[in-house]
């Protein structure tokens, strides 16, 4: 033997080789074929082709995000949010500046920002900044007081002056010539669309959009005020004798504030779905509708709350131990408030809350921003992609299956028997080959769509699309029997008197199965894109339930193309990625089922 030559591995060396396990370098082909069996073999040809792993390690990553995503995280499909259109993507809500995060005089919450001044009166923005409210005003003046709105701003400087920023149609920058001339400005208030000025007299001045709410103020409580607080569609002026008022005549759960109070206020507040009054005992009392249950009090602040601030469903209270305290909705954590000790001020707005003790540190706990941002309605947009996702999957994966089913069971039928009834499934499938799937869907939605619940409606597009994608895998079958039967195992099992349809689905099916899990892998990635194409012009699934195509379908407009890229990019890439990663799979099993495909 040449020394070149490779020698032969002992029959010690092969058996210590199988016991632990160890595999040889290099096997001839006839080695391979002797050791594995042909299931193996096309598992070990997939699994060394790079590309289809990628496109497997891919897929299995967005399959298992959008369903144990959705499931840890549901979606409301009915929640919208105006005060949360379009906002982009970005953790950045609650970025206060570090010059004032140990030097806070007092705070505010906007929508989606915050503004501040620090002990020096210098102001500070941060957040979700609209061009107009980068436009911030004479930076050099000191400010003693700041109020951060929907999606304006006020602040009041140290001469008494009043200045407004940010959106500035509808009135908001009209400050009337009471307040400009005015000088003894106790507090400032920038609503939703909406801005409020109470002086130390107790009068009452107020901006902005008339139909936003309704404002109306009694004679005998002007020139009385204490404070005023609002909320999106009302407000509430609290008395210098503990009265509270509700400044507008609808007839809503707003309006029955409760008697026992009245006198004894010492602060008030209000969100969106409920107001509340602090007493001079220290207790809360909540009236309104009691949503997200905000009127469970914690007891723990029962008889201790000396201040408190309403956000959008939430409530925030400070102590006479300068703790604080928070309940009500906490979709973003913001009522899910850190233990503190020591606090001065709070405040409350939307969804956050800043703390500040006598330090001048600051503490924040709320909604930070959106992964992916939100859309025109407020909604969160990766919320949406993951129950999306999970939606757009099912209905492929429901009619891959119902396809797959007819197909194997006329193909299988039509390739064994031949003659008569062949040619009769076969026009069959011709006949079903020809119906064009798009205007048959777009038909039948507008026929009975508006008809079926939302439930109907999406099982119907799984039928149509299982129903009408079958004949191509049906054909191929046929192909894959009609060689089959002819081969000697099909004639041992016919001697042997197996029944016919016995030996179509368990002898000879299983010899073509790999055949249609190629073609099933592919037909998913279709079966993607038809649900996303359909629910893209509006006949699949409708809002509010998300799909991939249907959130596609709401970013049409060259203005979300160009402004609020978030909204198409994302949906796009998941969508893209999925059909891509689906078939590359596909490719990677018919190059490993093909007995040629490493030689080439």
């Amino acid at each position: 033997m040449s020394k070149k030559e490779k020698k032969r591995p002992s029959s010690f060396s092969l058996m210590f080789r199988r016991l632990f396990g160890i595999q040889e370098k290099e096997r001839d082909i006839l080695k391979e074929e002797q050791m594995q069996s042909p299931f193996r073999t096309i598992v070990r040809n997939f699994v060394s082709n790079k590309v289809s792993m990628f496109g497997t390690i891919v897929f299995v990553l967005i399959f298992l995000t959008v369903f144990i995503g959705s499931a840890i995280y549901p979606l409301d499909v009915n929640f919208q949010d105006t005060t949360q259109q379009n906002v982009s993507p970005g953790f950045n809500m609650m970025s206060v500046p570090k010059e004032l995060k140990s030097n806070a005089q007092q705070i505010s919450v906007g929508a989606t920002f915050g503004v501040g001044i620090d002990q020096n009166g210098k102001l500070y923005q941060w957040g979700k900044l609209s061009d107009k409210l980068k436009k911030m005003p004479d930076t050099n003046a000191k400010y003693t007081q700041v109020s951060a709105g929907f999606n304006h701003a006020l602040a009041l400087t140290e001469d008494g002056n009043v200045v407004t920023w940010g959106y500035d149609r509808l009135g908001l920058n009209n400050i009337p010539f009471e307040v400009k001339d005015a000088t003894d400005v106790k507090q400032i208030l920038a609503g939703y669309q909406m801005s409020f000025v109470v002086t130390e007299g107790g009068e009452l001045y107020y901006w902005g959009n008339p139909n936003a709410m309704s404002i109306t103020i009694p004679d005998e409580v002007q020139g009385n005020i204490e404070k005023v607080v609002a909320n999106l569609s009302t407000a509430f002026a609290l008395t210098k004798d503990g009265q509270v008022v509700m400044l507008s005549n609808s007839t809503t759960p707003f309006a029955n504030i409760p008697e026992e109070i009245q006198g004894q206020v010492m602060d008030v507040a209000a969100n969106d779905r409920a107001a509340a009054a602090v007493t001079a005992d220290g207790q809360v009392h909540v009236w309104g509708t009691n949503d997200y249950n905000l009127f469970e009090v914690p007891e723990a602040v029962q008889g201790s709350v000396s201040a408190i601030a309403g956000g959008r469903f939430h409530f925030s209270v400070l102590t006479n131990e300068g703790t604080v305290y928070s309940w009500g909705n906490d979709m973003y954590n913001q009522s899910s408030a850190p233990e503190l000790t020591g606090i001065t001020q709070l405040d409350s707005g939307y969804f956050q809350n800043y703390a500040i003790d006598a330090g001048g540190n600051v503490t924040g706990w709320g909604l930070k921003g959106y992964l992916f941002g939100t859309d025109q309605y407020g909604r969160d947009v990766a919320l949406r992609m993951l129950a999306g996702g999970r939606m757009t999957m099912t209905i492929g994966a429901i009619a891959v299956i119902i396809s797959t089913i007819i197909g194997v069971i006329i193909g299988g039928i039509s390739g064994y028997y031949g003659g008569w009834i062949d040619n009769i499934l076969m026009r069959l499938t011709e006949i079903v080959m020809s119906i064009p799937f798009l205007p048959l869907a777009i038909v039948l939605s507008s026929i009975v769509g508006n008809k079926l619940s939302e439930v109907g409606r999406i099982s119907m597009i799984m039928v149509i699309l299982g129903f009408l994608s079958w004949p191509g895998l049906a054909r191929l079958i046929r192909a894959q029997v009609l060689s089959a039967r002819e081969q000697e195992y099909v004639t041992a099992a016919k001697a042997m008197g197996i029944r016919e349809f016995t030996l179509i689905f368990r002898h000879i099916l299983p010899n073509v199965i790999t055949v249609v899990i190629v073609n099933t892998t592919l037909s998913f990635a279709t079966c993607l894109l038809t649900e996303s194409s359909l629910s893209f012009i509006g006949f699949g699934v409708v809002e509010p339930s998300p799909t991939w195509g249907n959130m596609l379908n709401s970013a049409q407009s060259s203005d979300v193309i160009a402004n609020m890229w978030w909204r198409w990019v994302f949906p796009s890439i998941a969508l893209s990625l999925a059909v891509v990663s689906i078939n590359l799979i596909g490719d990677g099993m018919r190059d490993a089922i093909d007995p040629k495909s490493n030689e080439r």
